[in-house]
Order: structure tokens, then C-alpha cells, then sequence
């Protein structure tokens, strides 16, 4: 499978009402969107994928991502077989390690050697029968023993919360062949100040994980500009701006060494689904 162009990477596609997502994503298919992301928090992700796929002709659907502490790999494997027997080579399998504090808010303790527990996952992947192929998945990899796993264990990488840096970084660790996937977040506003009202709590919440807040200091930046979600910090992770602002953001990612930019749209109303810009962004792509 390769991916190219932008996706649209979405909460409301997974947690949303499954019939008002399902239109969309035939709508998102129609508006020529290569790939449509959606996370997990356990629970039936391969229905949703099942439902976005027949809701869809053509875009790849794809987890962004799995969290492998939430679901066996003997049931993945066998989900996404089934996927793929009915809807063709349109399933993507991401796979996360998730955060320390979301996997042990059930189980304490559960949440140990993230590296080794990814690599036992894909030994499992590797062995069922059928088995999930290094070719049909990708992992979310953000630090350089992660990048490394990816680079040998799988399609490429699924990275979330990033800046074109990250992604340059990611290239040069992975080399030409794997995919380099990113996750962006962008918001369409006019000035700074919509943009912080809308994505600077948003931003503060995901800082508190040490997965995203190490990777981000690894970029060069400061514990001050996390604790204060600095302007420098804020517009290097959020694109904001009218279409050609964040057009600009994507292909600062493709000259970095992305295949595939997926787009994460906030607005005021999250609990809304933000159809009319995915409109606006189609029509800019």
C-alpha cells in the first residue's frame, strides 16, 4: 500500500454517531481525501473500520492508532484479515504504545517496557496465520528506538503531535523506502488569538503525557515554552491560518520527507463534526 497526498485524521470518525460518520466519510472520499485516520481507546475500533470501509470506494481507512495494550494481537490479526478480505488492500493498520497514565488508569503497573511490548506485539502479528504483513501496518514512532523499530518491523510511521522537524528527523533515521506519515493539527481562523482560544488548552492536555512532551524537547524546545504552551511552541505544533496557511504547513512536511500528510481539524465546537472545512481544505488540496 502507499499513501500520498493529505488524509483527514478524526475523533468524530471513531467516537462520534456511527451514521453521521459513515456519511461523512463517504463524503471525504468523494472529495478525493487519500486516507482517513481515526484513534482508539479500546473497545471496537475494527467495527468502525468495517463501517468507514463500506462506507467508502476508494480512501484508505486507517488506525491512528491501535492501542496495542487494548487488544490482542491474536484478535488484530484476525480483524484485519477480515478487513481486507471484504474491502480490498484499504486497511492500515497503525499500532501505539499509548501513555503510561491511560494504560494504567485501569490496571496499574500494566504499563512496562513499551519498546519490548511493541516488538512482542508484531512477533504475534508475524506468526498468526493469516499474519499481518510489515507492508500493511505502521507504527506511531516518535523517539529514535521507536523510529528504528519501525524502520525494520514495519510500513512506516504514524507520528503524532509533530513539527516538519520531527518529520526531517524521522526521514533520515528511516531512509528513502518507509512511508512517513504525520499527524497535523491545524486550525482555520483568522488571528492568533482564535487560534489559542480554540488549540492552546487542547495543546496543554496532550503536554502532560512524557511521550509527547520528551519528543518535543528532543526539537529543541524549552520546559518553559511547554509549561506556558509558548506562541513559538503553539505555532510549530498547530497550523493556523486561511487555506494557504495551512497548504504551507504540508508541504514544509513533504519537503521534510513526508508520503502523507493527515489533517486534524479543531474548531470552537468539538463536539461537532467540521465538515465545512474539511470543504474548504479539499478544495485547497
Amino acid at each position: 500500500m502507499e499513501l500520498s497526498g493529505v488524509g483527514i485524521w478524526s475523533l468524530h470518525l471513531r467516537f462520534g454517531d456511527p451514521a453521521e460518520a459513515a456519511d461523512a466519510a463517504a463524503e471525504l472520499d468523494d472529495l478525493g481525501f487519500a486516507a482517513l485516520w481515526f484513534p482508539d481507546a479500546g473497545g471496537p475500533a475494527f467495527d468502525t473500520a468495517g463501517r468507514l470501509l463500506a462506507a467508502t470506494r476508494r480512501t484508505v481507512i486507517a488506525t491512528g492508532v491501535l492501542n496495542l495494550w487494548m487488544h490482542s494481537p491474536e484478535e488484530t490479526a484476525a480483524r484485519t484479515a477480515s478487513l481486507t478480505a471484504e474491502h480490498g488492500d484499504r486497511f492500515l493498520l497503525g499500532i501505539g504504545v499509548s501513555h503510561a497514565d491511560v494504560v494504567d488508569a485501569g490496571e496499574p503497573g500494566r504499563y512496562q517496557r513499551p519498546l519490548a511490548a511493541m516488538g512482542g506485539f508484531l512477533d504475534t502479528l508475524d506468526a498468526a496465520r493469516p499474519s499481518v504483513p510489515s507492508t500493511g501496518r505502521v507504527l506511531a514512532a516518535l523517539g529514535p528506538k521507536m523510529l528504528a523499530l519501525a524502520a525494520n518491523r514495519a510500513r512506516g510511521i504514524h507520528p503524532y503531535l509533530v513539527t516538519p522537524e520531527h518529520t526531517r528527523r524521522a526521514r533520515e533515521v528511516l531512509g528513502a523506502g518507509p512511508l512517513v506519515l504525520p499527524e497535523q493539527t491545524v486550525i482555520l481562523c483568522g488571528m492568533r488569538e482564535e487560534a489559542r482560544s480554540i488549540g492552546a488548552d487542547w495543546l496543554r492536555r496532550y503536554l502532560t503525557h512524557p511521550n509527547y512532551a520528551n519528543n518535543l524537547l528532543r526539537l529543541g524546545f524549552s520546559a518553559e515554552d511547554l509549561a506556558s504552551v509558548s506562541d513559538r511552541l503553539f505555532d510549530a505544533v498547530v497550523a493556523w491560518g486561511d487555506e494557504e496557511a495551512i497548504m504551507r504547513r504540508v508541504n514544509e512536511h513533504r519537503a521534510a520527507g513526508a508520503d502523507h500528510v493527515a489533517l486534524q481539524v479543531l474548531t470552537e465546537d468539538a463536539r461537532v463534526l467540521p465538515r465545512e472545512q474539511w470543504r474548504r481544505i479539499a478544495a485547497a488540496v
